[in-house]
């Protein structure tokens, strides 16, 4: 009985701690996140409200003056260079995805697999993901080079061309050229959240679809895809908004040329922001450059929202 009575007394002592604690504050809890609290009001809110204020302002960084909507009227009926912007970010981003997730998941899958050094081959392919786009755009610059580059000197050694390829010059292959180095940069971070999923799908289903006589392209159709949904549609989702955003490697390989043919919306926007003499923005329009980036922003919250609507049919696949 007074064993009893002890472990009824206990319990009451532990309930009443914890109502205490949620009653009050909770101190240690606060304190760990308030570092976060003070860097998200520090990097993300107080440059939002920032932008916000100078969208209705003509500001050159040095004189504001107010104008109202001046600004949004502009981006809507007076920028063309803006809505071709608009169009060649989805263009790029269409043709990264395209090729990207493809070849991340057939290099997720095939690294899958007991294979000798695989762990070697992971490394490699994830080493361009944690190098900077500007490192990594820069040495692609110098192997694009038409008269000294690699590229062109090894086309032209094995014959296939009789004369150097301006790969960022030319209107017709820029964007592509683009597109070859976003693929490079990016295909490894999504490889290995592709090889997370995978990992997490049981072993025994397949021992299973084996038994049943099932070929390995009909395992990777019939299950390895169904159960890839729900990693599939984080991924994608990832990637659409991280595809919608690139503008640094852009910037390093062709500024937004030749003739804007490679401009996106958040590289005119830091060319508006910061101003760029060799580009179509021309001087610093701190203003209006707040003005594009939200509207940008609305785009890109506009084409996630669509995605997600459409997506929701992955969540019930398997």
């Amino acid at each position: 009985m007074s064993t009893l009575t002890s472990g009824f007394n206990k319990y009451k002592s532990k309930l009443q701690n914890s109502k205490g604690i949620k009653g009050g504050w909770d101190i240690p809890l606060i304190l760990m996140m308030l570092p976060t609290i003070v860097l998200l009001a520090v990097v993300s809110i107080y440059p939002f409200m920032w932008l916000l204020k100078y969208v209705f302002y003509d500001y050159n960084g040095f004189k504001t003056y107010f104008i109202g909507l001046d600004n949004f009227k502009r981006v809507f009926t007076n920028d063309p260079i803006y809505w071709k912007s608009v169009v060649h970010t989805f263009e790029y981003a269409f043709l990264k995805l395209l090729f990207t997730m493809p070849i991340s998941l057939m290099v997720a899958v095939v690294l899958n697999h007991h294979l000798k050094g695989k762990n070697l081959f992971r490394i490699i392919f994830f080493i361009p993901t944690v190098i900077s786009a500007a490192v990594y755009s820069l040495i692609f610059y110098f192997i694009y080079s038409p008269y000294n580059g690699i590229l062109n000197n090894m086309l032209m050694e094995w014959g296939w061309i009789t004369a150097p390829i301006d790969w960022l010059g030319s209107s017709a292959i820029a964007m592509s050229s683009v597109v070859i180095v976003a693929i490079w940069g990016g295909f490894g971070n999504y490889m290995i959240l592709f090889l997370a999923g995978l990992q997490s799908i049981s072993q025994e289903v397949y021992e299973s679809a084996d038994i049943d006589g099932a070929s390995k392209v009909q395992s990777f159709f019939q299950i390895t895809i169904p159960m890839l949904g729900p990693i599939l549609k984080v991924v994608l989702l990832l990637a659409i908004t991280t595809a919608l955003k690139d503008y640094q490697s852009i910037m390093v390989l062709t500024g937004g040329g030749p003739l804007d043919r490679t401009q996106v919306m958040f590289l005119y926007v830091y060319q508006l922001m910061f101003g760029n003499e060799n580009s179509a923005a021309g001087q610093l329009q701190i203003g209006y450059g707040a003005t594009v980036g939200l509207v940008s922003s609305i785009i890109i919250g506009i084409a996630t929202a669509v995605f997600l609507k459409l997506s929701k049919k992955l969540d019930n696949i398997y």
